[in-house]
C-alpha cells in the first residue's frame, strides 16, 4: 500500500468515498552541503563571487555575461591537491537577538507582525480551530476538460487511491465516468492548513490529483512588445529543424549535471585528486539569423552547409573586335551581325 500523505473523503454530489492521496512525484536524493566550521579558513575575493552567482536571480540580465568567450590563455590551471582540514559541523537553533541565550522550541510560537516590532501570536489550538470543511472532503463542484486547465497554474501532484473495500466501487464509478464523458473535477481541498484548489481526472483504473495556483500566485504575461511580421522563410527553416528533432518524451534522459558534477569533486576530495576547473564556454550571441539558421539546418540534416553559387561571367571580350567564325555570324559568337559588303571587302583585300 503506498504512503498515506492525507485522508479524507472524495464527494460527486451526494456519492463520496473515503480515499487518501500519495504523492505522485519525489525529490531527487541531491547531494546537500553543510555549514561546517573551519578555523582559520578565508574565502578568497573569487570564492565570495562564486557564493554571490548562486543566490543570484538568473530572471535577471548582468552586464558582460555572455559576451566574451574565454581564451586559451584564461583557462584556470589546475589546483594542486588540498589536505582534508579539520572541519565542525554547526547548528543553528532559536536563540534572543538581545542576549544570545538559547530558547527552548517549545517556548516558540507562530506570530504576526501587524507592526515593526509588535505581534500577535496564537497557539495551536487556536490554528486548529481554523480547518475548514475542505481539510477532509475533496468536493468535485465543477467539471472542465482537461485542457482548458493551463499547466502553469499546476502545483503538486497526488495519486488518488480508495480506502478500503468499501470505497473501491463509487471510486472506480467516479472515475470511469469522468472518462467517459472527457472531463476532470475541481474542487478544494485543505493541505497544511492551506486551503488549494486541486483538479481531479481519471488515469487508468484510478484517478490523479494536482493542487493548483491560486489566480494571484501567477503572473501576467506581457507579450505585446514582440508583436510584428516575421520573415517567413526563417520560421519554415525553424519549423523544419524541430521536426527533424521532434521526438519521444522520456524524462529518464534528463539528468542534473550540477549533481553529477558535485559528486564527482566530492568523490576527488575525498581521494586527494587534484581538481581540474573546466572552463565553461558562452555560446556567440547570432548575428545573422538567416545564415545560422541554415547552418543549424545543414547540420540536423548531416548535409554540409550550401555554398553561393557563382554568378556566371559573360563574354568580357569587345563584341566589335570579334572576327566571323564559318557558317556563324558575328551575333553568333558574340559579335553584331555581318553584312554582304563588310564580306566583299575582306574578299578582296
Amino acid at each position: 500500500m503506498p504512503r498515506a500523505s492525507w485522508k479524507g473523503f472524495l464527494r460527486l454530489s451526494l456519492v463520496s468515498c473515503p480515499v487518501y492521496l500519495s504523492p505522485a512525484t519525489t525529490r531527487t536524493k541531491a547531494v546537500r552541503l553543510r555549514q561546517v566550521w573551519v578555523p582559520g579558513a578565508s574565502d578568497s575575493v573569487a570564492d565570495r563571487a562564486d557564493e554571490a552567482d548562486e543566490h543570484e536571480d538568473w530572471t535577471q540580465p548582468r552586464s558582460g555575461r555572455g559576451q566574451h568567450a574565454p581564451d586559451a590563455d584564461d583557462e584556470p590551471e589546475p589546483e594542486p591537491a588540498q589536505e582534508m582540514a579539520p572541519a565542525t559541523p554547526i547548528a543553528l537553533r532559536p536563540h534572543d537577538p538581545h542576549t544570545g541565550e538559547e530558547i527552548e522550541r517549545d517556548e516558540v510560537r507562530k506570530g504576526y507582525e501587524f507592526e515593526r516590532g509588535r505581534f500577535v501570536t496564537f497557539t495551536p489550538v487556536e490554528l486548529k480551530a481554523l480547518d475548514v470543511e475542505s481539510s477532509r472532503t475533496i468536493d468535485l463542484t465543477t467539471f472542465v476538460p482537461r485542457a482548458e486547465v493551463d499547466p502553469i497554474y499546476f502545483n503538486a501532484a497526488y495519486y488518488v487511491y480508495p480506502d478500503g473495500a468499501i470505497a473501491v466501487e463509487p471510486y472506480r464509478v467516479i472515475s470511469a465516468a469522468m472518462a467517459e464523458a472527457g472531463m476532470a473535477g475541481l474542487g478544494r481541498l485543505t493541505v497544511s492548513r492551506r486551503e488549494r484548489m486541486v483538479l481531479v481526472e481519471p488515469r487508468g483504473a484510478g484517478m490523479a490529483l494536482i493542487t493548483l495556483r491560486a489566480a494571484e500566485e501567477v503572473r501576467t504575461a506581457d507579450f505585446s512588445r514582440y508583436d510584428g511580421e516575421l520573415d517567413e522563410e526563417a520560421v519554415a527553416i525553424a519549423a523544419m529543424i524541430i521536426k527533424r528533432k521532434t521526438g519521444a518524451f522520456d524524462p529518464a534522459t534528463f539528468r542534473d549535471r550540477y549533481q553529477d558534477a558535485l559528486r564527482e569533486l566530492i568523490e576527488a576530495k575525498v581521494k586527494g585528486l587534484p581538481i581540474a576547473a573546466s572552463a565553461v564556454e558562452a555560446p556567440s550571441p547570432v548575428v545573422d539569423l538567416m545564415a545560422a539558421l541554415k547552418r543549424s539546418l545543414a547540420q540536423e540534416s548531416g548535409e554540409p552547409a550550401s555554398k553561393p553559387k557563382r554568378k556566371s561571367v559573360g563574354d568580357r571580350r569587345q563584341r566589335n573586335l570579334l572576327l566571323p567564325i564559318r557558317g556563324k555570324t558575328n551575333d553568333d559568337a558574340g559579335g553584331r551581325p555581318s553584312s554582304a559588303a563588310d564580306t566583299k571587302r575582306r574578299r578582296k583585300a
